[in-house]
């Protein structure tokens, strides 16, 4: 390959042909270097010849390190166990992940100092092995892990398993110094990486830092919420027994409308006794309930139950079994990877037929504007439905009574999270997993409705500076 009049062309031994090929030139190189295609100046997946019994290095895919380094491991076994239907390379060899995303994560080495100098391994590999001595392997191997090399490359196969397209390693223009040129550097790349791996390290410590910090702001935040120090209390908004009075009407009147059972009228009471403990009546039994109570509240507050105060429903998953309840499936059905954490959902990834509802769910879905939470391995995770939808059985739908202009929910929305996973309640959720008595016996300082309201306008108004 030859540069003339400012332009570069590539001129074929076998035919003759000469062609242009600006276009494929990525940048320009300085004068003394020139480009070659790595089929020109690499053997590629070259073969070894060795007896049965020699030992060799057998390399998996895990035993090779990722990210700017040569390292890897080996197990020893002999060459006639290795020897077919593995890759295999020898001393001086460089090798590279064709499979994503080990490409990607540039897993990759420079073999060296092998059992007698041989090996096999993974057959996710290509080898390049340079003919002679033209070729320093460091530098080689910076190249295959340069940006150049890695961003442009082209896959084929499915979603999962896609390897680099046939064509592209063995066409890819590859810029060559002179050899001392190379060396020095490769020798430079080599002084300088260890800086950059410690300025890497020392940046995702900052980052998880700056995560941590966020994440742990946010709780304080939520925590002073939830015990009424966020907002100063205002004696002209009302107690909260005013807001649990509303709750109780609702409640009657939707029995006697038949859309609630009776026995939802049945509450727990909470109080504070003048003997400053407090207790919990259900009926005409009283209970202590100091020791459950987690921590002091305004005394415009009350302590409530949260099955008390909304109504919940817990989701269903129609048999994976069955495709009749997937297939062609038109409602949409929420899992816990599609709840948006802090967020509205508006996308899911899964919809069921119509049979599944008439079979499985037999009821409506949940609809938009509805509070979502997930009480099942990721505990306390909240989302507000952006569309109608059913949902499954590790997420309860949550619909709070007496809601003026969803005031309640949006305070539930923010404070769940914290309530759920606290360590400091008996009744808080503890473990991974919950089941329906758990959840409505779960533990909620209630404040007056304006004042919930007052709550969340400061608690958006906070988040939005710490994202800030």
């Amino acid at each position: 390959m030859v540069s003339v009049l400012s332009s570069y062309y590539e001129k074929f031994l076998a035919t003759g042909e000469v062609k242009c090929i600006d276009e494929e030139i990525p940048f320009e190189i300085p004068q003394g270097w020139k480009w070659c295609r790595i089929s020109s100046i690499f053997q590629l997946n070259p073969k070894i010849e060795a007896n049965d019994d020699t030992l060799a290095a057998f390399i998996p895919m895990e035993a090779i390190s990722a990210v700017y380094s040569s390292e890897y491991s080996y197990y020893e076994r002999r060459w006639k166990e290795i020897k077919s239907g593995f890759t295999q390379f020898a001393d001086g060899d460089i090798a590279f992940a064709k499979i994503t995303p080990c490409f990607q994560n540039r897993k990759s080495a420079v073999f060296s100092n092998l059992p007698n100098g041989i090996g096999a391994g993974t057959t996710e590999l290509k080898v390049l092995r340079p003919y002679g001595e033209t070729i320093n392997r460091f530098f080689a191997l910076y190249f295959l892990e340069s940006p150049y090399f890695i961003d442009e490359a082209t896959f084929k196969g499915t979603a999962n398993q896609q390897r680099i397209a046939s064509g592209y390693l063995e066409n890819k223009l590859f810029p060559l110094p002179p050899i001392e040129e190379q060396c020095r550097i490769a020798n430079k790349i080599a002084e300088v990486v260890p800086m950059v791996d410690r300025y890497g390290t020392a940046q995702t410590k900052l980052d998880n830092l700056n995560v941590e910090l966020k994440n742990i702001l946010k709780k304080s935040i939520l925590q002073e919420a939830i015990q009424g120090k966020l907002v100063p209390q205002i004696v002209e908004e009302g107690p909260a027994q005013e807001l649990l009075e509303q709750i109780k009407q609702e409640k009657q009147k939707l029995v006697k409308e038949g859309k609630l059972k009776k026995s939802a009228l049945t509450d727990s009471v909470i109080f504070k006794g003048d003997d400053n403990k407090y207790y919990e009546q259900i009926g005409s039994e009283v209970v202590d309930l100091t020791d459950d109570i987690p921590f002091e509240i305004p005394q415009t507050w009350k302590w409530c139950r949260l099955g008390t105060i909304v109504k919940m429903r817990i989701g269903k998953t129609p048999p994976r079994g069955e495709q009749v309840y997937w297939s062609n499936g038109t409602h949409n059905w929420v899992s816990i990877s599609d709840m948006v954490e802090g967020g509205t959902i508006k996308t899911v990834k899964e919809k069921v037929s119509d049979m599944a509802v008439n079979e499985i769910f037999k009821c409506f879905p949940s609809s938009k504007g509805s509070l979502l939470m997930s009480f099942k391995l990721t505990v306390g995770r909240t989302s507000i439905l952006g569309i109608d939808a059913y949902h499954n059985e590790a997420i309860i739908t949550i619909v709070p009574y007496a809601d003026v202009d969803n005031i309640f929910r949006n305070y539930l929305f923010y404070i769940l999270p914290t309530i759920s996973n606290s360590g400091d309640s008996k009744d808080a959720i503890k473990g991974k997993t919950l089941n329906n008595k758990s959840l409505n016996s779960l533990l909620i300082p209630l404040p007056p409705l304006l004042e919930q309201k007052r709550i969340v306008a400061k608690i958006k108004f906070a988040y939005s500076k710490i994202r800030g």
